[in-house]
């Protein structure tokens, strides 16, 4: 299996498992054709608190190991829940609340990515 199907289904598993706990406005950033980028996807959301959060970064780690015995490298920020970062290598997964996301603004300094809104599942 080639590394970019292990990429597309290690995003999908992430929509999904972010979709499972409601998170809202997910943004995937495809950076494939930026130079000098630290991953290749960067998949961005929001939860409307800190335990939403926390559950919606909960779920994507047990979903993706789950599923396709993938582990996070990294994960930072779950003892405020204001924002989470998980490194998957390839991906890199960003929680934020709603305030939190509008003040750092990460999907505009890459505004050259190619940008896919998913859209929310009520």
């Amino acid at each position: 299996m080639s590394q970019i199907v292990d990429t597309e289904i290690l995003l999908k598993e992430i929509v999904e498992a972010i979709q499972e706990k409601k998170g809202k406005e997910i943004v995937v950033a495809d950076l494939t054709k930026l130079g000098n980028t630290i991953c290749d996807y960067f998949v961005i959301c929001s939860g409307n608190s800190p335990t939403q959060v926390s559950a919606i970064a909960d779920s994507v780690e047990y979903l993706v190991r789950q599923n396709i015995k993938y582990r996070p490298i990294a994960v930072d920020g779950m003892r405020n829940a204001q924002w989470v970062a998980m490194d998957y290598g390839e991906v890199l997964v960003h929680i934020f609340l709603p305030e939190v996301r509008d003040f750092y603004d990460i999907e505009h300094l890459w505004a050259d990515a190619k940008l896919e809104m998913i859209p929310d599942i009520d």
